[in-house]
Formats: C-alpha cells, structure tokens, sequence
C-alpha cells in the first residue's frame, strides 16, 4: 500500500486542509502568490499535516477548522524551512522540479520563507490556545537550532553519530513531533496519550530521515525527486557516511573524508564501495527500523488494540512505509 491510498480515509480533511492553504496564502503582494503558488503546487507527501489530522481521528476527535488551520500551519512551518534550506545548500531540485530559489532566486525564497513563517504565526493567534503556541512556537526555534547544528557539522568528518542524531531529532523529527502532539491536544487526550503521541511523531520523523540518508547513496533521481549524492556534494556527514568513517579502513576513511572536507562528488563510485563493503545502508536501515518499532510501540501506549479503528490502522502503516519506501 502506498501512502496515497491511505488518503481516502482522510479525503475530505485533506481537501479543506488544502483550501485553507491556498486562502492563507492570499497576499496583495504578486511574488508572494507566484511563489506560494508554485511551491504548494510542487505536492510533496503531506506528511505532517497528515498526522494531526490521523492523530485526531485516531483519538476519536471530529475534525473542524481548528484541525485543519493547525494542519495548514505545520505544512507552512515545513515549507518555509525547505525555502530557506535550499538556499543554504545552494540546491536546486526538490521533489522532482526545480527549487523555488532556481526559479525565483535566493532572495525571493528566504523572503517567502519569511512570511509563512509570519502567516504560520498569525493563523496561531486565530486558534487562541496558548499551549499550541507554545507548542508550535517551541518546535519552531528547536529546527531552527537544528538547521545550525547542520551547519556547524557541513565537511565536518569528524561528526560522530551522537552529533548527527542530535540534528535529526531538531531539525525533522521535531516537527513531526509537534503535529503529532496538536492531534492528541486537539482531543484534549490525556496526558499519556499526549505523551505517546509526541513520542510517536518523534521516532517517526527519525525514522524517515535516516531512510532518506539511504535513499541519497542508493536511490534513483527520479524516484527520490533530487540529485543522489546531493548530501555528500554539500559536505553533509549523514550516517551512512559516519558508519564508514568508524568501520572502514585506512584508506576508505580517507577518502571520505576528503570528500566530506571538499563537499565532491568526484570520487562517489569509491565510496558507494566502501559503503557497501562496510555494510552502512543495513546499519543506517537498522537504525530506521528500530526508531519505527519504537513507534509501533508509542501507538499501543497512545490506542490500545481494542481501540481498532482505521485510524490506528494507517498510524501503524506509517511505521512500515517510513522504512520501506523508495522515494
């Protein structure tokens, strides 16, 4: 089953979701528009506004406005940081396209970032709940942290795994984390369920990116939706890299490195060998699927079994798909 075919269930959620995308979008200012136009029309998985809507219905919560304004705010507070992630990495294809930043320029996209940042805020307001402000508010400064930390480890080969899973857990997993926890909060669930379901968000962020890390060294451009190899063409020591680093020999080491240091592609076809021989997409994959079981694990603690729904059926795909996907 592919992701997609877990949207049914949630068709209509998703659909005035999307409304209020496209509405919060409204500027009186055209470049806002055309880059909002163009970046909401890139599609993507919708993974995190996904989750608040899929957490609520699993706790049994009817969505209205609420719900689906919180589910537009998590997608404008993804979008924007891909905005201005693509201008820091100098990247330009995302999800199959060129980058806003490729077809608008660096300027026009930090500056779009700028303001769902700022509508993402002004749509919080409108839900007047101080804990989903503190919540949102708190997840958006922890990926910007992250977004740092990357930064600090960019042609660092020298970046150990505990560094590296400290910039996951900022930089994507939180904020599947908080669209997990707004599913449980607009419930009013209690506090274990809450709990869980943060928990839930978190592993599953993790799981997904460390997947990612994968795709980037063994999938295909056209399926993943940008260059593979693009994390090692911006000097980024994801894991499968680390794993190398720490299992590899002498002169694989170093010729990781160098390429970690130089931010080059040029010696790619020597390290997807070192990375095979050292067995670093299984161990990153291991990795993945021991963050996804953790997360099977947050929805027993958040839904009992005799809580079966639908719902708690496509929570628990999620897990599987998260490891298992190919783009």
């Amino acid at each position: 089953m592919k992701p997609l075919e877990l949207f049914p269930i949630l068709a209509s959620d998703l659909a005035e979701t999307d409304r209020v995308i496209r509405e919060r979008l409204g500027s009186e200012v055209p470049l806002i528009r055309n880059v909002g136009d163009y970046i909401v029309g890139a599609g993507g998985k919708r993974m995190r506004p996904l989750l608040v809507l899929l957490v609520a219905r699993a706790l049994g919560q009817d969505s209205g406005e609420r719900a689906f304004l919180l589910a537009a705010v998590v997608e404008f507070i993804h979008t924007a940081t891909l905005l201005h992630d693509d201008v820091v990495d100098e990247s330009d294809l995302r999800r199959g396209r060129q980058t806003a930043n490729a077809v608008f320029g660096n300027a026009a996209s930090v500056l779009v970032g700028d303001f769902l940042y700022s509508r993402a805020f002004q749509m919080m307001v409108d839900v007047d709940d101080m804990r989903v402000m503190k919540l949102l508010a708190d997840a958006t400064n922890t990926i910007a942290e992250g977004e740092v930390l990357q930064l600090l480890n960019c042609n660092d080969p020298d970046t150990d795994e505990t560094r590296y899973m400290q910039v996951i857990r900022y930089k994507t997993a939180r904020l599947f984390e908080a669209a997990s926890q707004l599913g449980a909060m607009l419930c009013k669930a209690p506090s274990g369920a809450e709990a869980a379901a943060a928990e839930y968000g978190r592993r599953l962020g993790t799981a997904f990116q460390l997947i990612d890390d994968v795709l980037d060294y063994s999938g295909i451009t056209g399926d993943i939706g940008k260059q593979v190899g693009t994390d090692l063409r911006e000097g980024k020591p994801t894991l499968p890299l680390i794993h190398v680093m720490e299992q590899g020999t002498p002169a694989e080491r170093a010729l990781v490195r160098e390429a970690i240091e130089q931010g080059s592609t040029g010696q790619f076809e020597p390290i997807l060998e070192a990375i095979r021989r050292t067995g670093a997409l299984e161990y990153t994959r291991q990795r993945a699927r021991e963050e996804a079981q953790a997360a099977r694990d947050a929805v027993g603690a958040m839904l009992p079994p005799s809580a079966a729904s639908v719902y708690r059926d496509a929570l628990l795909y999620l897990t599987a798909y998260s490891i298992e996907r190919d783009h």
